[in-house]
């Protein structure tokens, strides 16, 4: 063989050796990360029921204390928190030691201060677990036992931004009005025997009260996330005009997407992906009311998108508003922790582990079957649409690698 040969016979056999010492690298990676979302999958169910125990072990902290620890850039609670049952057993139980009208917004809600100086949001009872919410997609009041699902679902995806939430029970005259301000007193009712109260909101009326049952009131309590990390409020590029008759740019624009990529923050970093992760928890849960979101201050696009106010959820099962997914469908990009997730949680297993994750709730069941039955059936149309995507670009285009340690961006 004459040298000339030789060379070009190396040449090509170097090339073959790259090429498949690259391929079989990118397959060994992608493997390894494959292997550890099954673990942490693994994990998740184990640690799925949350019993309500005051006992905090191996620390003389508050349970205020812990939880504010918790909070990082990229997280309101970690992975591992045996910590999270004393926790939310204080949100349900400490003494209540004043009592006022909610933070501004359109519905009603209380500000609560617990014993050790905790705040937390009360959103109280206004519907039946039954009950059908008809209309248009964020019609209705909140949904208290709205916000506890979301909760418990953000735990379930692993994506953990949205704030604690747990149920709890109140009696409004023992508890709430010798602590309320005159404000939130002056909202005060007597409905035939039960005990009401109508708050200070855009939408909060005098003719619709929230009433108790007798003086005991059903609600949810959030936790306040912690004052050194003030929140800053976005527009959500994907936002509805909730004008009849005119439509938001990304309604009729199929290639809106690409315009929002061009813009900050959206153009570089993680907020895009949590966009379409947030568009995915939303359909889920059958939330179309996002029109704002929350992250922490000057955090230049690398802090999480913060899923507070979960309320206008579960409002009808049988209503399935494929527009929420417009951030998925029109992007076509996805993380691939999220998409070995859902790939998990089919066959039922969505809905088994959200019912066992809710079933220490003081107020549970949390949620009628229909609502748990159409989880299932929502999962099944957001693969479906993430199929329709790597049909039409590939998988290399869709599925979007992107692990970064989330405490330390």
């Amino acid at each position: 063989m004459k040298l000339k040969q030789r060379v070009v016979l190396l040449a090509i056999l170097l090339v073959i050796f790259i090429f498949t010492k690259v391929f079989l690298i990118d397959n060994l990676d992608t493997s390894a990360a494959n292997r550890e979302d099954q673990r942490a999958f693994q994990r998740m169910l184990s640690g799925l029921r949350v019993v309500l125990d005051p006992r905090l072990e191996h620390t003389l902290q508050s349970p205020w204390e812990i939880a504010a620890q918790w909070v990082v850039p990229r997280e309101v609670y970690p992975e591992d928190t045996p910590e999270l049952g004393a926790v939310m057993h204080a949100m349900t139980t400490k003494k209540i030691i004043k009592a006022d009208v909610g933070y501004k917004g359109t519905q009603l809600k209380a500000l609560l201060i617990l014993e050790g100086g905790q705040k937390v949001v009360f959103k109280p009872k206004r519907y039946a677990r039954d009950y059908i919410v008809e209309g248009e997609p964020y019609a209705g009041y909140d949904r208290h036992n709205a916000e506890v699902a979301a909760f418990h679902l953000d735990r379930i995806l692993g994506f953990r931004r949205a704030p604690l939430v747990v149920g709890r029970f109140v009696n409004l005259r023992t508890e709430i009005k010798p602590v309320a301000t005159e404000q939130l007193l002056g909202t005060f009712m007597t409905v035939g025997n039960n005990t009401c109260f109508y708050g200070k909101c855009y939408y909060c009326r005098e003719t619709e009260p929230a009433c108790a049952d007798g003086d005991i009131m059903e609600g949810s309590v959030t936790l306040w996330l912690p004052d050194v990390w003030p929140l800053q409020k976005h527009r959500h590029p994907w936002g509805r005009t909730y004008r009849e008759g005119k439509l938001a740019r990304w309604e009729y624009d199929e290639s809106y997407c690409d315009a929002v990529k061009k813009t900050s923050p959206y153009d570089s970093g993680p907020r895009l992906l949590d966009i379409i992760d947030t568009a995915i928890f939303d359909y889920l849960i059958g939330n179309a009311d996002r029109h704002h979101y929350e992250s922490f201050q000057d955090d230049e696009g690398a802090s999480m998108l913060i899923l507070l106010d979960n309320a206008k959820s579960f409002g009808n099962p049988a209503l399935d508003e494929r527009s929420i997914l417009a951030p998925l469908y029109q992007c076509c990009i996805i993380r691939v922790s999220t998409w070995n997730r859902l790939n998990y949680l089919k066959n039922g297993v969505l809905k088994s582990a959200l019912k066992t994750a809710m079933s220490h709730d003081p107020i549970s069941p949390v949620l009628s079957d229909p609502h748990l039955d159409a989880l299932d059936q929502r999962l099944l149309s957001i693969l479906a649409t993430v199929k329709q995507c790597t049909d039409q670009f590939g998988p290399d285009v869709v599925l979007v690698e992107d692990r970064m340690t989330l405490s330390h961006l």
